[in-house]
Order: structure tokens, then C-alpha cells, then sequence
């Protein structure tokens, strides 16, 4: 009777053990997904997406004080109107492209904003003026864009800053998600 007891005590100890080590592999399979996972995530909001809060009224009523931006950084080409995140003086704006390379701008007294001759008016609501700082026709840089925010009287753009670099813009504007009492 004895033998067969330390025999079950012994069986008893062997599966106990090969419990403990199966636990071991899935807690460090689990740890390792979770690295992974994480990297991955690290990886997709540092380098493809861009995620922000808006700050101001520049570009009211499109997006507005506090709103959350959500912007691709990947993109190669941006298109007139295309509303872009940027970076001007260490602190993070949004614009929408109104010129690109070699565009000319021109603004006038009545509030006209002309590029390359054309009238351009589509769904903003304010005039457009020049500021000081920029003699206009202005024509725009390789490389760079010019930027205005919607909010045409009272934004701070292209029209104080000069044109953009394109190594400033940090991605176009994909999604906008309303501040609600956030």
C-alpha cells in the first residue's frame, strides 16, 4: 500500500508540475502578445494616424475649440481645400490649403481671395483681408503652402506666418469627432 501511495504522490507531484509550467508559457505568451499589441499600436498613432485636440476658433465652423482631429500622416500629395494639422512656431494649428507650390494669391480690399486669377469663395462665410507682413500677388514657394483658417477675420494663418513648408504639415485631416461637454 505504501508503494502505490508514493506512487500516486509522486504522479500527483509530475502533473502538478506540468500545470504550473503550462501556466507559466501562457502568462508569458499572453505578456508577449501584449507587447506586440502594444508596439503595434505605438507604431499606427505615432506614425500613420495623428490624433489631437483642436485649440481655438481659426477654423470655426468646421472644426471647433476642443474638438478631437484625427489625421493621416502618410499622405504624399495635398489637394487645394484640404483641411491639413501643421506646425508653426512649436505649436500645433489646422488650415486648410488654399495655395500650393507655385500658386500666386492674391487678396483684395473688398475681401476677395483670388489664386491664380480665379474668385475663391466656396462655403466660407467671412471675407477674406490681408494682414501686414505680406506683399500680395504672393507667390508660393516650392515646397511650402499657403493656409488659411476658415474663421477668415479672426484666424491666425499663411497671412501672418508666410507660407508653410510642407515639412511642417503633419497629416491631412480624416475624421473629426465633436466635443460634446468632454
Amino acid at each position: 500500500m505504501s508503494k502505490q501511495k508514493k506512487v500516486k504522490t509522486a504522479a500527483e507531484i509530475i502533473r502538478a508540475r506540468r500545470i504550473a509550467l503550462n501556466t507559466k508559457q501562457e502568462y508569458l505568451s499572453l505578456f508577449s502578445r501584449i507587447v506586440v499589441l502594444a508596439l503595434a499600436a505605438y507604431i499606427i498613432f505615432t506614425q500613420v494616424f495623428l490624433i489631437t485636440q483642436n485649440r481655438g476658433q481659426d477654423m470655426f465652423p468646421a472644426v471647433k475649440d476642443g474638438d478631437l482631429i484625427i489625421a493621416f500622416r502618410m499622405q504624399k500629395e495635398y489637394a487645394k481645400n484640404d483641411v491639413v494639422v501643421y506646425t508653426v512656431d512649436g505649436k500645433q494649428e489646422v488650415g486648410r490649403i488654399i495655395g500650393r507650390e507655385t500658386d500666386v494669391v492674391t487678396m483684395d480690399e473688398s475681401g476677395k481671395l483670388l489664386v491664380n486669377g480665379t474668385v475663391q469663395s466656396g462655403e466660407i462665410m467671412y471675407p477674406t483681408y490681408a494682414k501686414e507682413g505680406l506683399e500680395y500677388p504672393y507667390k508660393v514657394p516650392e515646397g511650402h503652402v499657403f493656409l488659411l483658417g476658415d474663421y477668415r477675420t479672426n484666424s491666425e494663418d499663411s497671412r501672418d506666418h508666410g507660407s508653410i513648408s510642407m515639412r511642417n504639415v503633419e497629416g491631412k485631416v480624416i475624421t473629426i469627432l465633436r466635443r460634446r461637454g468632454l
